[in-house]
């Protein structure tokens, strides 16, 4: 089953071309045809056509939600969904997952039973049957200089991603907001451009100079469609939002994520690029109010997570209150 033809309103600019799910290999349950109350497909649908989701929240909602229909087709009763089989299937779905992206499906899973609870589909919540899992807190997420600049002239990343990293750390911003990004989004001029972040709000990024030196080279005399796109012509024809003039498609989130995975031989992921930019401001004595509006965040509480003094920076205080340190001459 194909999203489009469940999930009628879900397609968005950062979808990309090649998304896979473990749910893709789980067999089909057969389900009766019902008869009282809307099925999982109806739901589903009247789901996305009510819900007011940015469109990569609408990307991993629908990734969610395609797991229930593949596992028990559109066509089962919405009441048949209990606890017990939710817990089943989110097992076997994404049991390898990490905590992050098993607590994403849950918080995905509670919007829609708690939408078909408001319509009063559902008596029960069937999600509390499934437990959320504890993130282990990660002092360590902040990639030091010494090692960007070593990202950055890798001798084997090509100019797109040297760009799409670049820009991911200058600008501070979300993955999937840069992928989003269409040519007439762009002021070159001005170093800056308009992304659609969370909530659907549009909103300024800026990006550095030597991030701004690589836009041309890397554009090639482009005007208009997809910023960064693939390598050559899918074998799928691509959305009309989702393709460039000449054929190629947008750079999928999978894609440009399992690319950098590689280069820092598994080590980053690219969320880590924005987290990186923000601690390294704050680091540089950058005050609460310029990080926020830096990384459009809009509760101080979120950005504490991001704002924490790395290893290099507790090293150089620790060197400068050192008693037996030889004073410089």
């Amino acid at each position: 089953m194909g999203e489009v033809a469940l999930f009628p309103s879900a397609a968005s600019r950062s979808m990309g071309h090649d998304q896979h799910d473990r749910s893709d290999d789980v067999p089909q349950e057969q389900a009766a045809p019902n008869t009282v109350g809307p099925t999982l497909g109806e739901a589903v649908t009247a789901f996305f056509a009510e819900a007011d989701l940015a469109a990569n929240s609408r990307r991993a909602y629908a990734a969610t939600y395609r797991a229930l229909t593949d596992r028990w087709g559109e066509n089962l009763a919405l009441r048949e969904i209990t606890g017990e089989r939710l817990r089943a299937l989110a097992t076997e779905c994404w049991a390898d997952a990490a905590p992050t992206t098993w607590n994403a499906r849950l918080t995905a899973l509670q919007s829609f039973t708690a939408f078909c609870r408001r319509c009063n589909w559902l008596d029960d919540d069937p999600v509390t049957a499934v437990r959320r899992r504890r993130v282990p807190r990660d002092a360590s997420r902040s990639i030091s200089c010494e090692e960007l600049a070593a990202l950055w002239s890798h001798p084997d990343a090509h100019l797109r991603e040297r760009l799409f990293w670049r820009c991911l750390y200058a600008t501070a911003a979300r993955a999937g907001e840069i992928l989003s990004l269409d040519i007439e989004d762009l002021d070159l001029a001005r170093k800056r451009a308009i992304v659609t972040g969370k909530g659907g709000h549009r909103e300024a990024v800026v990006w550095d100079t030597a991030t701004a030196r690589l836009f041309p080279r890397y554009l090639a005399g482009r005007t208009q469609g997809p910023v960064f796109v693939t390598h050559g012509k899918p074998n799928c024809m691509p959305t009309e939002e989702n393709r460039a003039p000449d054929g190629r498609a947008r750079l999928s989130y999978q894609r440009a994520w399992s690319i950098f995975r590689e280069a820092s031989a598994g080590r980053w992921t690219l969320h880590q690029l924005r987290h990186s930019a923000l601690t390294h401001l704050g680091e540089k004595g950058v005050g609460a109010p310029l990080l926020m509006a830096k990384s459009r965040h809009r509760d101080p509480r979120t950005l504490s997570r991001y704002v924490q003094p790395g290893v290099e920076a507790v090293a150089a205080l620790t060197a400068a209150h050192d008693p037996a340190r030889r004073p410089k001459h």
